[in-house]
């Protein structure tokens, strides 16, 4: 066997085995979630039983804005770099791709987005890094609107609700990474390590400030839909406190979560994390029922978002199969350019 054929059927076999690894670790972290969710069942379910419908409609509300302000970040990036999109397109690319963070794995999201982008002559690369530094954004985002819950973390004891805001303080140190200039620095260090071509230009600090503050409201309205869930299980829990830990502590358990990159879409880490932050302020078994819920409204607000992306792609040929186009009598853009095809 030539000596390419067998790097190539090694680096193949390692591909496997991680992707099995992966899934594996998967399984046996939904797993363990569902066996401690069973074993508190009746608790739960009697905490779950204190959500009507009116609130679990609202929370499902609130639980689409952080889709729509995340996409309005993601856009605004993409046309800063060259590519300006429609909302309708930057949709139809986005929400499709965000299916990819269910599977185990970090690049089958950007993989997506870069194949339907490149129907609409956007490159490979810098769709990739769009997604890359979008990502990169909104877990920076997402601990500065966590920080203040990090003490309801670390102590697990109602009083640190109190001095959580005093965190604050860290918020600037956070900030610093979204400097621009320092951004900048980090997208140019990353393509030159991976021996990429460089960007076009870089980021300006006006999209990098738009997009930051389409992400911290992405993270505060998801906040908000626990906070909701949290005050129909929650009992006499003082407000503040149950404001702090549901805010700050969804962003932080979020943020935490997606550095968890071999489970999928952080399936686990988001719920066990949460559940830490929220049962100082109300109890375990509500705080359990609380991210049983959130999950649900979570992955059904992405298929809805997914399913209406896709419909429009679908509609404008950007996941349809060269055949089918010509059938349609739809021009092929074959990759859209060489340069792409290198990206």
């Amino acid at each position: 066997m030539a000596p390419g054929r067998t790097k190539t059927t090694t680096a193949t076999n390692r591909t496997r085995i991680f992707s099995g690894l992966r899934i594996l670790l998967a399984l046996l972290v939904v797993t363990a979630v569902t066996v401690a969710v069973a074993k508190n069942w009746r608790e739960v379910s009697a905490d779950i039983g204190r959500i009507d419908a009116g609130t679990f409609a609202l929370a499902a509300v609130l639980v689409c804005l952080p889709p729509v302000f995340t996409v309005l970040g993601w856009r605004v990036l993409m046309a800063d770099l060259g590519s300006p999109l429609h909302v309708a397109p930057a949709g139809g690319i986005f929400f499709v791709g965000q299916l990819g963070k269910y599977v185990p794995g970090a690049v089958w999201s950007i993989v997506a987005q870069a194949e339907i982008g490149a129907r609409l002559h956007i490159p490979r690369k810098r769709s990739a890094v769009v997604a890359f530094v979008s990502v990169a954004m909104a877990a920076i985002c997402g601990l500065i609107v966590g920080a203040p819950a990090l003490p309801l973390l670390i102590t697990r004891d109602d009083s640190a609700a109190r001095t959580g805001w005093a965190l604050l303080l860290a918020v600037p140190l956070l900030a610093v990474v979204l400097w621009p200039p320092l951004l900048n620095w980090g997208i140019a260090t990353v393509l030159r390590v991976l021996r990429r071509e460089q960007l076009e230009h870089r980021l300006s600090g006006r999209a990098v400030l738009t997009a930051t503050l389409f992400f911290i409201g992405a993270w505060v309205s998801s906040g908000l839909h626990i906070l909701v869930l949290a005050r129909a299980t929650g009992g006499d829990t003082g407000t503040g406190q149950l404001v702090l830990a549901s805010l700050s502590g969804f962003a932080l358990a979020s943020s935490i979560a997606m550095f968890s990159v071999v489970l999928p879409a952080g399936v686990g880490v988001r719920e066990g994390v949460l559940v830490l932050i929220l049962a100082p302020v109300t109890s375990t078994s509500a705080a359990t029922a609380v991210v049983v819920i959130s999950r649900f409204l979570t992955v059904a607000a992405d298929v809805v978002f997914a399913l209406g992306g896709w419909l429009y792609a679908r509609s404008h040929h950007l996941v349809t199969s060269p055949e089918e186009r010509q059938h349609d009598h739809i021009e092929v853009d074959p990759d859209v350019t060489a340069e792409e095809s290198r990206s």
